[in-house]
């Protein structure tokens, strides 16, 4: 059970998400977003081909649920915010879709062949309870897909410079190596609880919970969001996104 500061702090995560879900539902869903439709949701289709019984864990409105059970699959999308679970519940699309967190997944051991977590990690504190519970509901041999964005290359305080002095354009990493967490404001108005960690973090957690890596990508950002947002000649270079696929 979590102690008192650590259910404040769920607590709090949860209540920004609340607060926000329709800004979530009208960014980055629906076609809203290239880099959900033309790079996340055909990586996650690809690595989970020919899975049956998918668990996703942090589904939000449920994109990446619906993507999934349009593969043929029986999907279960779990999320702890209200309003994203009956949004996901309202779009349909074949999953059925239930409250839930990841410390704490309400299935039996071994019930899924796949789980997928999307862009949620980063919201969970107890990232060691979560990979438990990851490799006890994950069947011999499952897969485990777990999408973040890209620890080093997205470290809070990283981003373009424009360097006028010099005349460049660079990329500038933040504070990579410190794991921390903190209230980010994403866009005005629109703040939300991020845990930054570097990518040992999460390498060594899925290790000790028996997951173990056979896969990873990095791919670059797709060409619809370089033209609108990241306008700079090396972009191509900088991956937003990874993906780790692992084994139980």
């Amino acid at each position: 059970m979590p102690d008192d500061a650590e259910a404040s702090r769920i607590a709090h995560n949860e209540t920004l998400w609340e607060q926000h879900a329709r800004w979530w539902q009208r960014t980055f869903t629906d076609g809203a977003d290239p880099e959900y439709e033309e790079l996340i949701l055909p990586m996650v289709a690809r690595h989970l081909a020919g899975a049956r019984r998918v668990l996703d864990i942090g589904c939000g409105e449920g994109h990446v649920a619906r993507r999934v059970a349009g593969l043929g699959a029986d999907v279960v999308g779990l999320d702890p915010t209200p309003a994203q679970v009956r949004e996901a519940g309202a779009r349909g699309g074949g999953p059925h879709y239930a409250q839930a967190r990841a410390e704490a997944l309400p299935c039996r051991n071994g019930a899924f062949d796949a789980v997928v977590v999307c862009l949620a990690i980063e919201h969970v504190d107890a990232l060691d309870v979560a990979f438990e519970e990851i490799a006890r509901v994950l069947a011999p041999d499952g897969r485990f897909l777990l999408l973040l964005a890209h620890p080093l290359l997205q470290a809070p305080g990283s981003g373009w410079v424009d360097d006028r002095i010099v005349g460049e354009r660079y990329w500038r990493v933040g504070a990579y190596l410190r794991e921390y967490a903190a209230i980010d404001e994403v866009e005005p108005g629109v703040n939300l609880r991020f845990v930054h960690r570097p990518l040992s973090s999460y390498v060594r957690a899925m290790g000790r919970a028996g997951l173990l890596i056979d896969d990873m990508e990095e791919p670059a950002p797709p060409a619809a969001l370089l033209e609108e947002f990241w306008d700079f000649p090396e972009a191509a270079s900088i991956p937003r996104v990874m993906l780790i696929r692992a084994r139980h």
